[in-house]
């Protein structure tokens, strides 16, 4: 049975120093501050008491800590925006820090909250990795994703069911400012269904049955609250046409394959999608812990060849195959080649042994995220 060994967050925080922790509901963030940061006070708004307390009298943060010297932990800061005052004015005027997580910008971003002016650093919390875990299963993680809770569950699909009922549906329909739960439940359906495909928000909406506009904003929510990301289109071609249209990917290959009521079966061509959600997954979240500096991207041209990644400044290209590499898969890599210098270029594969195929890396998908883990990409 496959087991948590590590979480590869790194806070490393100075001592005048403070953070914001972002991330999903059910990622970890309050399980790893319980297991790094035991010694911290911690403010827990998701107690109705502690909330009552603070979003009644902001300035009791103040009085409390005003002559306390280190590290104070506030969860979800977000349920109570003022607090960030308190916490500009202590970061200011006295030897207290903070750790702040939250699971939705969108309400500070919304009521332009205080966000520190660079005072405080910015980390974000994926769900699991590859590299935090014992033993992977693919046909696994297809079907429960990588949120902690849901990984290890014995019954992942009852999880993901309460999931998508209490949180994504009604939550993040709250944020969306809508009593419209019907609409917006399409919408995470289509969106799921979309996921790692082209953006096309006419077509969202058409089956939505709302407006672009809104499913602009839905997008955007789902953005806010770090249940979907974008990928950018690399677009510095000279020679070739190139799509400049996004792509978009919920935050987790088993919520997205949930909603779509996917049934991923190695072979199939679910699983083909799936595979390649999960490395983008990987992908993102190595950007994230590692080097958030460095681009992510995807390379289409006009005509229809394509690469599913591109790390950094053409430093990497990877193309995702579920079945076996065949020359003909080759067709995008080599034209990305031709295009201009690629230092480094994968198929990553479901393929048992790593081989060279026309000059290019054929890897089985667990050496690949090794390799990815080590810096060796």
């Amino acid at each position: 049975m496959s087991k948590i060994i590590q979480r590869l967050l790194k806070l490393n925080l100075p001592s005048n120093r403070s953070a914001f922790l972002w991330g999903p509901r059910k990622s970890g963030k309050s399980y790893w501050i319980s297991h790094h940061l035991k010694q911290a006070p911690l403010i827990d708004l998701l107690q109705t008491d502690v909330y009552a307390d603070y979003v009644a009298r902001p300035s009791l943060l103040r009085e409390r800590f005003q002559t306390y010297r280190g590290l104070v932990v506030i969860d979800e800061i977000q349920k109570v925006p003022a607090l960030l005052d308190e916490v500009h004015w202590l970061v200011e005027n006295s030897h207290v820090h903070f750790l702040m997580t939250w699971s939705s910008a969108r309400k500070l971003k919304r009521g332009n909250a205080n966000l520190l002016g660079g005072r405080a650093w910015k980390k974000q919390m994926m769900p699991l990795v590859s590299a935090e875990v014992d033993r992977l299963d693919l046909q696994k993680i297809v079907v429960s994703g990588l949120l902690p809770p849901h990984f290890l569950s014995p019954n992942p699909i009852e999880d993901l069911r309460a999931y998508v009922a209490d949180y994504l549906k009604e939550e993040i329909a709250a944020e969306a400012l809508t009593q419209n739960i019907p609409s917006f439940s399409d919408f995470l359906r289509v969106a799921a269904l979309t996921s790692s495909e082209l953006l096309n928000y006419a077509n969202v909406a058409r089956e939505t049955g709302v407006s672009p506009k809104i499913v602009r904003n839905y997008f955007s929510i789902l953005e806010d609250t770090y249940l979907g990301s974008r990928l950018p289109p690399w677009t510095k071609s000279k020679n070739r046409r190139l799509i400049e249209t996004e792509k978009f990917y919920l935050f987790d290959v088993g919520v997205a394959n949930f909603l779509s009521q996917r049934r991923p079966v190695l072979g199939n061509p679910d699983f083909g999608k799936s595979f390649e959600h999960f490395i983008f997954m990987e992908l993102k979240a190595y950007q994230t812990y590692c080097c958030p500096e460095r681009s992510l991207t995807y390379w289409r041209t006009s005509t229809g060849l394509e690469v599913d990644f591109i790390f950094g400044d053409k430093e990497v290209a990877i193309e995702v195959k579920s079945g076996k590499v065949h020359e003909g898969d080759l067709k995008g890599l080599k034209a990305l080649k031709e295009d201009g210098p690629v230092k480094k270029s994968y198929i990553v594969s479901l393929e048992k042994e790593p081989r060279t195929l026309s000059g290019f890396h054929v890897l089985p998908w667990n050496d690949f995220l090794k390799f990815l883990w080590n810096g060796e990409i």
